[in-house]
């Protein structure tokens, strides 16, 4: 993929949590620096956001949970995103995310994680550089 072709990033927010204001913020840069973004909305289940990851076919998927339940629902997503065969979508979690939790996030997968504050060209930038790290391993090693 040349990672300045159309990205496609789904952004969701699992489980119960119904504030959606940040993701909507995070969404809407996101497509302003020219990702293609599909919004999920908000109270969605780890199969909805796994189906609409494959449906959709992005090559990133954005967590938002404020809930405190992302370590019980970002291995969901992430072992339902595997067993769709979805091994190289680039997954990002962001909200409020204790630091101890971060590096248990990123042993299980987590690429990103991204704290009340953020500046939303971080998280752009973030995305671009680590799809170009991707291609630059791919093509390393073709």
């Amino acid at each position: 993929m040349n990672t300045r072709e159309k990205v496609r990033v789904l952004v969701a927010k699992p489980g119960l949590d119904g504030h959606d204001r940040g993701a909507k913020v995070v969404a809407r840069a996101l497509r302003d620096a020219g990702f293609e973004v599909i919004y999920t909305g908000i109270r969605q289940t780890p199969e909805a956001i796994a189906e609409a990851a494959v449906q959709e076919d992005v090559d990133v998927v954005g967590l938002s949970i404020l809930s405190g339940a992302h370590m019980a629902l970002v291995p969901k997503v992430i072992r339902l995103l595997r067993e769709k065969g979805m091994e190289d979508v680039l997954i990002l979690v962001g909200g409020i995310i204790p630091d101890e939790d971060i590096p248990k996030l990123r042993a299980l997968g987590v690429h990103g994680v991204f704290g009340p504050g953020t500046l939303t060209q971080d998280i752009v930038d973030f995305i671009w550089q680590a799809l170009e790290e991707r291609q630059t391993s791919a093509t390393a090693t073709e």
